[in-house]
């Protein structure tokens, strides 16, 4: 399995001859508003770590788009133009008119397991939050994917840690569990995990799983940077768990 990490939440899963484009936020920087009551920066603050050609070959080598919502960080106005219209979307229930409305006619809902491209796709819960913001944010999902000989993926997408993320960890067991940390703010609180929230899901039982945290240093409301977060991992000596890719990386596990 091979992760190519670009930025944010974005990124191209790997699993056999399946590439799957995650979370497809491809605006070029500073062409997207600022959040409201956040540092006063366009977004996103960072171009993507390719070029108009480069994005444009790896567009057209993907299989299938997951959308975890569709929130402009993760389903933007560029994507939306970039992306062949008849290309397979997954993405939760609430989504769907949405996509469909941009013009999109290969969706499929991801509710619970599906196998499609060869591999098993399951959806998971999260909040975008707490209190309030749950509401106001609206749902969101993460998934899970597994394919045979391959190691099983768990992406939470934009939730804090909540009872549905430890309840997924439990139920699948999975390998590699990708977060979406930066501790982003929006009226007082936090709607993605903090350094807390990611030590706490290295701590998660199964314990073994190895933890990926993106999401940040990119949009203006995200507070928690890959050096604070460095720190925090290291005062609970879980720095050898957690890899915090730069933008452009390729993992493989």
């Amino acid at each position: 399995m091979q992760i190519h990490f670009l930025r944010h939440a974005t990124f191209i899963l790997e699993l056999k001859s399946t590439q799957l484009l995650i979370d497809p936020m491809l605006s070029k920087a500073k062409t997207l508003d600022s959040i409201p009551k956040s540092a006063n920066k366009l977004n996103p603050m960072v171009e993507l770590p390719l070029s108009d050609f480069e994005l444009s070959k790896v567009l057209g080598q993907i299989t299938g788009v997951l959308v975890s919502h569709t929130h402009s960080d993760h389903w933007d106005p560029e994507a939306r133009n970039l992306l062949p219209k008849d290309i397979p979307i997954l993405c939760q229930q609430p989504d769907v008119s949405k996509i469909s409305g941009a013009g999109f006619t290969n969706i499929t809902t991801l509710q619970n397991e599906l196998s499609w491209q060869g591999i098993t796709v399951h959806g998971t819960g999260g909040e975008h939050g707490k209190g309030d913001n749950i509401k106001k944010l609206g749902p969101v999902s993460g998934f899970v994917v597994r394919a045979e000989g391959e190691p099983t993926l768990y992406v939470a997408g934009d939730t804090v840690l909540c009872q549905k993320v430890e309840d997924a960890i439990k139920a699948f067991t999975p390998d590699v569990i990708l977060v979406n940390a930066g501790a982003a703010f929006l009226n007082g609180g936090p709607i993605t995990m903090t350094a807390e929230d990611v030590v706490a899901t290295c701590e998660a039982p199964p314990s073994s799983a190895r933890v990926v945290a993106v999401h940040m240093e990119v949009m203006n409301h995200c507070r928690l940077t890959r050096e604070g977060l460095r720190k925090a991992l290291a005062e609970k000596k879980l720095e050898d768990r957690v890899v915090i890719p730069a933008d452009g990386d390729m993992l493989t596990f």
